[in-house]
């Protein structure tokens, strides 16, 4: 069984960010260093004397530092790198549910966490990739920012692109949002499910009721 590289190239776009260009440290240092020079002024126009409280007189650093290497790395590094391997037959689904997802919406600002099921269903002659790829996959594009439903999409491309050969992707998130319990009507414990379904698990009710049977018994 030989392994191959594949890259994921039709990334497209995360809020008008090309992740198809990833950024230098030194691009990021420059970006930190500008980003927090503009968060200072968001905190004046609040009224916050954050220069003068000695637990913020850093902050617009740290947030500008959080965006760029953390919150939205995303948008500023490479796709992961995929290993892919030949199917050798194998023509049944593969499922990975419970991957964790942190991510954040692009209409508030606020945190999205909760998990992410993947399924693929390979063909005899097709590709299968390291199951830890999926994880990464969806850490990368979790890490871009965007609102669930663009998100699912997005990680349902990607694992359509690099499982070649596939009979069918299945995706579905669940989480919840900070959006919602923290502002506006302040509810707690609410949840979203969003989900892409392609090929045969679109096509065939067996392989969309296996692919739900399998996610549940997970929890956001």
């Amino acid at each position: 069984m030989c392994k191959k590289d594949i890259e994921i190239t039709k990334v497209g776009h995360a809020n008008g960010v090309a992740s198809s260009t990833p950024l230098t440290q030194k691009e990021k240092e420059l970006m930190i260093m500008d980003a927090a020079d503009a968060f200072g002024k968001f905190l004046d126009a609040l009224k916050c004397d954050w220069r003068n409280d000695p637990n913020s007189d850093n902050t617009p650093k740290r947030v500008a530092k959080a965006y760029v290497n953390d919150l939205w790395a995303g948008r500023y590094g490479a796709p992961p790198s995929i290993t892919g391997f030949p199917s050798d037959g194998y023509d049944g689904i593969v499922f990975e549910g419970g991957i964790p997802l942190t991510s954040m919406c692009s209409h508030h600002h606020q945190t999205i966490k909760g998990k992410v099921h993947i399924g693929y269903i390979a063909s005899k002659t097709g590709t299968v990739v390291g199951l830890s790829k999926l994880n990464r996959i969806v850490e990368h594009f979790g890490r871009r920012g965007a609102i669930q439903e663009q998100l699912t999409v997005a990680i349902h491309n990607a694992v359509d692109q690099i499982c070649e050969g596939n009979l069918g992707v299945a995706v579905m998130i669940e989480a919840g949002h900070n959006c919602v319990s923290c502002r506006g009507v302040m509810h707690s414990g609410a949840s979203m499910k969003t989900s892409k379904l392609t090929g045969s698990f679109l096509e065939e009710d067996s392989a969309r009721a296996e692919f739900y049977e399998f996610c549940k018994g997970y929890k956001c």
